[in-house]
């Protein structure tokens, strides 16, 4: 038996909240565990989805867990079909997202969870920003299949890497 006491709830849970359907941070709600027998703290749960209180204007058809060695991005590249969501639940995760000619950063880790939506045909990218292997969960709206050739690469010319330490030559 888990008892659950609110830490934060952050989010907007109204549907009006996913009007724009825009590239944005979304805030989870945490809760402390506690041991059944003396109630010390023994942990802690985020919810990440329910079916019920529509944090996902998209719900998901496919959840993975992938994986960002350290010092290493992914991306960028954009999906014209699919629209994601990603937490970091191990490590630490800068997510960069080009909207406009400009670029949004937002980062999520294990310490501070932080759902980041991205929905199709938004260019993103994320590094790993610890110093170990990052591990981000993904809840999609639509399932992978190996040749659904839904997603392109593309390259973030001018955006500033150097700020994260990264080579511009790294990013493939």
């Amino acid at each position: 038996m888990l008892i659950f006491i609110p830490l934060t709830l952050i989010c907007n849970l109204e549907k009006k909240h996913f009007v724009d359907d825009l590239p944005k941070k979304i805030d989870l709600e945490l809760h402390e565990t506690l041991n059944i027998n003396d109630q010390r703290v023994n942990g802690s749960l985020t919810v990440v989805w329910r079916d019920w209180d529509k944090i996902l204007e998209h719900p998901p058809k496919m959840i993975y867990i992938t994986s960002v060695n350290k010092g290493k991005v992914k991306g960028p590249h954009l999906h014209t079909k699919r629209n994601s969501y990603f937490l970091c639940i191990k490590g630490k995760v800068v997510f960069i997202i080009k909207q406009n000619e400009k670029f949004l950063e937002i980062e999520s880790s294990e310490v501070k969870p932080v759902m980041v939506y991205v929905p199709k045909n938004y260019p993103s990218a994320h590094i790993n920003l610890s110093d170990q292997t990052s591990s981000v969960l993904t809840l999609a709206d639509i399932a992978w299949r190996p040749n659904d050739n839904e997603m392109k690469n593309v390259a973030f010319d001018d955006y500033d890497w150097s700020k994260w330490n990264i080579n511009k030559n790294q990013v493939i």
